[in-house]
Formats: structure tokens, sequence, C-alpha cells
């Protein structure tokens, strides 16, 4: 049983707002406001990714305008950030990156373990081919609940045995699976299958010889 196919490029912003490592403090705030992002890819030569500004990179020199005592309990990291004019200087680097072949479930892992908001995607040379934001990801949620039907019962209701009947319908993301199926062994597998198509928020099964299941 096939995963839903969707991946990074399908998704992703291909006009993607970037800054050279020159940019400066006040030109990088500008950029972010104008184009309503929280982060900008540094970018050298022809377009190589070579790290990433973002919100959290900016933020220490306003946290450090009080003067209070615990600046001086700072990382050293934090301390030059807070001294920092110039996108070389403020970016971190190496940058967190992503291809356009990903899938979704991949570029999300990695905003997730990162803690980042947004990723650039890169070619296998590290040339920045977009940008790929949390909200991007969330848009597979906004398909017609007729499209997510319709693909499970083509990838997967379809290679079933013969003997499994089973009536698919979806309502605001949720999939519903009623019907037979003989092969107990099968209810897990199918479940999982279900799960994975983009778009689905949630699977539930009304089977006659697998009351109960759920995935």
């Amino acid at each position: 049983m096939p995963d839903s196919p969707h991946t990074v490029s399908d998704v992703m912003t291909h006009t993607a707002v970037a800054v050279g490592r020159h940019a400066t403090y006040k030109e990088i705030v500008e950029l972010m406001q104008q184009w309503k992002v929280s982060a900008l890819p540094v970018l050298e030569g022809e377009g190589r990714v070579i790290g990433v500004v973002s919100e959290a990179d900016l933020l220490p020199k306003e946290e450090a305008r009080d003067g209070g005592s615990e600046q001086w309990g700072r990382p050293p990291t934090q301390a030059a950030k807070a001294g920092a004019v110039s996108a070389e200087e403020l970016m971190s680097s190496p940058a967190v990156t992503v291809h356009a072949g990903a899938t979704l479930a991949e570029a999300a892992r990695i905003m997730a373990r990162r803690h980042v908001k947004r990723l650039p995607v890169v070619d296998e040379v590290g040339m920045l081919e977009g940008v790929v934001s949390r909200s991007d990801l969330l848009k597979v949620f906004l398909r017609p609940d007729e499209d997510i039907a319709g693909e499970i019962r083509s990838t997967i209701v379809h290679r079933l045995p013969a003997t499994a009947q089973l009536e698919v319908s979806v309502t605001e993301g949720i999939v519903t699976l009623e019907g037979s199926l003989r092969d107990r062994a099968l209810v897990p597998l199918l479940a999982r299958a279900v799960s994975a198509v983009e778009g689905v928020v949630d699977v539930r099964l009304d089977l006659d010889e697998a009351q109960g299941v759920s995935p």
C-alpha cells in the first residue's frame, strides 16, 4: 500500500526572498517586514545557501538594549549577535535545509527537531531553489474531501483482496471506512496507509470483521 507521493516541491515557495552575506541588520529587518517572513536564506556567489538569518538571530540586539546585569551571563554566541550588524555576523551556519524531493513528513520532522519555522530548499550542490514553511506543509489539509477519497480508493482500496468490500467517505478530512475485511492482519496496514495520505486528519474504521480497531 503506497504512501501519498507529495513532496516539498509540491508546496514550497519557488520565488524565495534572500540576502547576501553583507546585507545590513536594517535591510534584513525591512525585508522580513516587507515579505512577512520570519527568516531569510543568506546566499553566496550565484545562489549557494551558506546560512539563515531568523528573527531569533536578530532579537539579541533588542534584548541587550537595557544593559541589565543579566547580560554578563549571556552565551558568547548571543553576545556576539547582540553586536552584529551584517547577515554574515548574524546568520546561523551551516543552514538547515531540505531537498525538493523530500516528503512533507521529512520536512516536518526537520523543522520540529531543529526548532525552525522555515527551510531553504536546495539542490544537490546547495543552490537555493525555494523556501518551505510550516504553513506550506499545512496546505495539504486544504485538499477537497472528494480528492482524498478518490486517492484512497484508487491507491489503497483498489489493491485489497477481492473479498474486501469497503466504502470510503471523507468529511472535513476525517476518513471513514465501512464494510467487511476478512483478513484481520490487513487492518493495521490499512489504517496506516490511509493515515499516510496527504490531507487526512483522522481515520475511523467500521469493519464487520474488525470492530473496535483504530489506527
